[in-house]
């Protein structure tokens, strides 16, 4: 049996994750001085840089999902 995805799926898959770790890097990831009075506490310093690591980590993900398609389809033909 043999399953044929098609290409799309992929960078569709690959685009989401470039666009929501971007956004997730952005959003969460930044302190809004305009918004907060005091300063981070340790454990907010420290949800805001696990948000951006994994951010940045979705972004990989998607951009090589994104490439490793395109070579797979360069090679095939």
């Amino acid at each position: 049996m043999n399953v044929v995805i098609p290409p799309l799926f992929f960078y569709v898959i690959g685009a989401l994750l470039v666009i929501f770790g971007a956004l997730r890097a952005v959003t969460l990831g930044r302190r809004k001085d305009s918004h907060e009075l005091a300063e981070d506490s340790p454990q907010q310093a420290k949800a805001r840089r696990r948000h951006v690591t994994f951010g940045i980590v979705w972004i990989v993900m998607g951009l090589f999902l994104i490439v490793s398609t395109a070579d797979v389809l360069r090679m095939r033909h």
